[in-house]
């Protein structure tokens, strides 16, 4: 078979696919209520404003750390900030530079760009083959946790995500040549390379590195049997109720127990017993289907023809690799078989879970937990675990208009037996907001609430069928549609959980909900909830919103007690837009990164810290040109924190011509050596 790079004449540009568009009916929204709701909150608030959440004063103030409802806090003057004993850093003004600026008193160090051998060695080649990536750090790096080795601060296992790739940056034959980030070559007879496809299978997925800290301050990454990459092309079992299902039968894994990789990682999480969860967010659009069009595949956006007599256009078209190798093949998903165990109809059934990673185990198989849902996960967050009681976690589906969900296992956590079997029976409930303020989790169970093969619209046979097509399902319940629920988090300090909306433009002003109050909801929110009881197993909640992204005109200051829509607008200090990553860290600081482009007035996209107890935040760090701010960890001693910095458009970090720009981790430390953010 060819592979003379003279004969790539034909561009394939299926955009940057960052969120593919799935087929849905929306849910009734809360348009009469909503009308009720306002002229109640005009009294009491005097504003119509953004739809802001004036009831929620009375919502979680009995729960947000540090109110205790008695307005005992001296009175401030106007345009005042209550000073945050957590907040110790002057903010940093926005930036279209191509650096990482951060607040005076801290130094960083750029660490494993994308092609960093896992050896070590920092070299770069764009001549790197399909075989030596797969020994390389990934590409486009994103949610990320440090694993400390005996509890050290200063030498551990860097986990971390890569959720995609631009082949214009990997393929020396791609120089020079005016491409978009999604865009690839294919010959004169509509192949791709080979050695292309690999590369950019082995770009995707997990890397785990061990990381030391030297005594120079600076780290390095230490050569370690820890160290290994996992793929698009490690073998992944699955587990959980979808496991053996005629769902996930294909001609790799005829009884459905295994699939081959991972792809479009996202967010990530950590389990209690220690193991790393990486998200399958955005993999429909690495698959094509030409033929019978089921619902598993429609609802997730698997794309077809758009014309008849056309064909099917995937991601990077990595089913249409020279060779017709079944690795690549499968990500043509048409029915051409008699069976399923004959072709790989199912094979995108095989992918949109949570993946579980040991890191300390390099032998081990990777597991997709099948019981959490299948959806666009942006990541997963896990209450904190209590002896005894179940094991619960909180995962978002990355796309307009589409869900949050929590897991709750069925058997019970205890430290001294507890493993990723925990996650494999349990409930997947999706969240329904209410417009008094109030929260359901509703259950996704086979033969409940009309989840069964009685229901005319959609008729469930299993709780798997409910898994797999868990978006439905959901459907089905009425649970609230959201604006692209990203990541999540736990205060440590009362157990409220947060989320942001990153934004959301096709909302019309008609669509709105009290929990997606803005249409065009062009900047995002972070809403926020504490479950009934202080139980995050409870199947009720109350819910504020934390904060408005946008200018200083349009949005809104986060409080203790929730928005206020009569209070102070975001300042030069702290505007942003389209918050994404999100962490708490022990002392309950509230870390925000942005997504949203290089816009102004908001600079370049970058990382902001809220104190939740007085309503403080500043600005800590802005990247580069054309970058996100995503991934974050910190050692355990706080004074190291991590973020990733994905697809820089400038010169930064090698600032070589030579060198495309890299996906890179950023540690951040504070120069005295106290703890970040103080």
């Amino acid at each position: 078979m060819s592979t003379d790079l003279q004969r790539h004449v034909i561009m394939v540009d299926n955009g940057d696919a960052d969120e593919p568009l799935s087929t849905r009916e929306m849910n009734p929204l809360f348009s009469s209520i909503l009308e009720a709701r306002l002229g109640r909150r005009q009294i009491l608030k005097g504003s119509a404003g953004a739809a802001a959440i004036g009831f929620m004063g009375l919502g979680l103030a009995g729960c947000i750390s540090g109110s205790d409802g008695d307005d005992d806090e001296p009175e401030l003057a106007p345009g005042e900030e209550q000073p945050s004993a957590l907040l110790g850093f002057d903010a940093v003004p926005v930036s279209f530079e191509d650096k990482i600026s951060l607040p005076e008193g801290y130094s960083h160090q750029v660490l494993i760009p994308w092609g960093t051998s896992l050896d070590g060695d920092t070299g770069f080649r764009i001549e790197s083959t399909g075989e030596e990536q797969a020994d390389q750090v990934g590409s486009h790096h994103d949610g990320m946790h440090f694993f400390p080795i005996d509890g050290s601060s200063e030498d551990g296992l860097l986990v971390l995500n890569h959720e995609y790739v631009e082949p214009r940056l990997m393929h020396a034959a791609y120089a020079g040549k005016d491409l978009s980030s999604g865009a690839v070559l294919l010959s004169s007879d509509e192949k791709r390379v080979d050695d292309e496809v690999l590369k950019e299978m082995n770009a995707h997925g997990v890397t785990v590195v061990r990381i030391i800290r030297g005594v120079n301050g600076e780290w390095q990454v230490q050569p370690d049997g820890y160290n290994r990459r996992v793929t698009a092309l490690t073998e992944m079992k699955l587990s959980g109720p979808v496991a053996g299902s005629d769902l996930v039968k294909t001609k790799y894994s005829p009884t459905g127990t295994k699939t081959r990789g991972t792809l479009n990682n996202c967010g990530s999480g950590v389990t209690p017993w220690n193991t790393y969860m990486a998200a399958e967010e955005n993999w429909a659009g690495y698959f094509v289907n030409e033929g019978t069009y089921p619902r598993e595949h429609e609802r997730y956006g698997v794309p077809r023809p758009k014309k008849e007599g056309e064909r099917a256009s995937g991601k990077y078209e990595w089913h249409l690799a020279e060779s017709g190798n079944d690795e690549y093949v499968r990500f043509n998903a048409t029915a051409s078989e008699a069976t399923a165990q004959e072709d790989y109809r199912n094979e995108p059934n095989t992918f949109g879970w949570m993946v579980e990673i040991d890191p300390f185990d390099p032998e081990s198989t990777p597991v997709k937990r099948t019981a959490m849902g299948r959806f666009g996960h942006e990541g997963v967050v896990f209450a904190p675990v209590v002896e005894g009681q179940p094991v619960v976690c909180y995962s978002g589906d990355d796309s307009r208009f589409e869900y949050i969900y929590k897991f709750v296992s069925r058997d019970t956590y205890y430290q001294t037996s507890a493993s990723g079997e925990l996650l494999d029976n349990g409930t997947l409930y999706v969240a329904r907001f209410n417009a008094d303020g109030s929260g359901e989790w509703l259950p996704l169970v086979y033969g409940q609430n009309g989840l069964d093969e009685s229901n005319e619209k959609h008729a469930f046979a299993s709780q798997a069928d409910v898994l797999v097509n868990t978006r439905l399902a959901a459907d089905l319940m009425g649970a609230t549609p959201m604006d692209r629920p990203e990541w999540g988090a736990i205060d440590p300090a009362n157990g409220d959980v947060y989320f942001t909306l990153t934004n959301n433009s096709q909302r019309g002003e008609d669509d709105t909900n009290e929990a997606n109050p803005r249409g065009p909801n062009t900047h995002g929110h972070i809403i926020r909830w504490a479950e009934a009881g202080g139980e995050h197993a409870a199947t009720s909640f109350e819910w504020d919103i934390f904060l408005f992204a946008g200018d200083s005109g349009e949005s809104g200051k986060p409080t203790s007690i929730g928005y206020d829509p009569n209070g102070e607008k975001l300042t030069a200090d702290n505007i942003l837009s389209s918050p994404d990553g999100m962490w708490i860290d022990p002392d309950s600081r509230v870390w925000i990164q942005m997504d949203s482009g290089d816009t102004d007035p908001f600079g370049n996209c970058a990382m902001l810290v809220a104190d939740p107890t007085t309503g403080e935040l500043k600005r800590f760090l802005v990247g580069p040109v054309g970058q996100e701010i995503t991934g974050i960890s910190m050692t355990p001693d706080q004074r190291t924190l991590f973020i990733n910095v994905q697809h820089p458009g400038g010169e930064w970090p090698d600032y070589d011509p030579s060198v495309p720009p890299r996906s890179a981790t950023v540690a951040i430390w504070k120069d005295d050596g106290g703890i970040v953010g103080t």
